[in-house]
């Protein structure tokens, strides 16, 4: 695997530099991201932002604590912003099935996100993680990134990622992958442009055409989840899952949806209740940042997968994603100067 930047492109689905003509009419919306970051749409005003602003805080659940000590941590940033947004197959805080500070059962994370947000908030970039990335995890040595969950919950996770990149996460998210079908349908169907045809697998398998299409929420849920299909399992699955939370924006972005206060109200209380969140991921400042991201379009929000070497094996047998470091420490370095759209143009010139 070579340890350059790949950017996802929605219109062929495939990994490949784009350097992308900024259109000059913002779009004065919300922002939709995969795994839980609902932005209140900063057009709106009055009774209504009230009752979406009610519908969010009252429907989502609180991780009890999402972060490891204080002392342990990197240093808060002048004004960017880094939002780690985690996929599940339990709800992040489901009552009986909770432990380890928002981990159910102590499951690992099957899709983990790092959303950047520089402080000039002209752009938005969402860095996804292969989950069995092999790292160092405190206390406990090298093991999949996602194993960190496991040995303690969000507060590890957190403090793993802060490790590797230097930086501090502000504000966690995490979503029940069932969340998918209820988005879905509240937007009435979610088109995206497949890149290959495959099947689910499984006694409830869905085929899935190559083309365009238009999903619902049940093919969603299957779309966003399925790996074995694919020779390079998790790869296909991390650019799909980018390919449907694109389509997504893209048609909650849409006037149709922007215009109709009643379908956004809809998809936040559709989605709100498979969304667990941080103390501070509240409604005032999901509300504060929705302000302060009020220009951005949809060509204005990059996808792209943390680069690796490959696949290799570990000493003692496991199949593991290799790290590339170099593409680590530009990464960080990028983002602690609040410099990520200078190295994200300079990627994109090398690709």
């Amino acid at each position: 695997m070579s340890n350059q930047l790949y950017i996802e492109e929605p219109e062929a689905g495939e990994f490949r530099p784009r350097r992308r003509k900024k259109r000059r009419h913002p779009v004065r919306t919300t922002v939709l991201v995969l795994l839980g970051l609902v932005l209140a749409a900063a057009a709106m005003a009055g009774g209504y932002v009230w009752n979406l602003a009610n519908t969010f805080n009252s429907k989502t659940e609180t991780i009890a604590s999402a972060f490891p000590d204080e002392a342990d941590r990197p240093a808060k940033s002048d004004g960017s912003m880094n939002i780690l947004l985690l996929g599940s197959d339990v709800r992040g805080g489901s009552g009986e099935t909770e432990n380890l500070n928002g981990v159910p059962n102590g499951g690992r994370s099957d899709t983990m996100m790092l959303m950047h947000i520089p402080s000039n908030r002209q752009n938005v970039y969402v860095m996804s993680i292969m989950r069995d990335t092999w790292t160092d995890i405190p206390g406990y040595g090298e093991h999949k990134i996602n194993s960190a969950m496991a040995f303690g919950g969000v507060p590890l996770l957190v403090q793993t990622l802060e490790g590797l990149f230097d930086t501090r996460v502000d504000h966690v998210a995490i979503i029940d992958f069932a969340g998918f079908k209820n988005l879905t349908d509240a937007l009435g169907g979610v088109e995206i442009n497949n890149p290959t045809a495959f099947s689910a697998v499984g006694q409830d398998g869905v085929y899935f055409p190559q083309g365009v299409q238009t999903l619902n929420g049940e093919q969603a849920l299957k779309f966003v989840r399925e790996r074995k299909a694919f020779s390079d399992g998790d790869y296909q699955r991390v650019k799909n899952q980018q390919l449907f939370v694109k389509a997504v924006m893209a048609r909650f972005l849409n006037a149709e949806t922007l215009t109709n206060p009643a379908r956004i109200n809809g998809a936040v209380s559709e989605f709100a209740p498979y969304l667990s969140v941080d103390s501070g991921l509240d409604a005032a400042t999901v509300g504060s940042l929705g302000v302060g991201l009020r220009d951005i379009r949809n060509d204005d929000i990059h996808f792209f997968t943390l680069p690796n070497q490959g696949i290799g094996t570990s000493a003692d047998g496991q199949s593991i994603i290799l790290k590339d470091q170099a593409a680590i420490d530009a990464i960080a370095a990028a983002m602690k100067a609040d410099q990520f759209d200078d190295y994200w143009a300079s990627a994109e010139a090398g690709s």
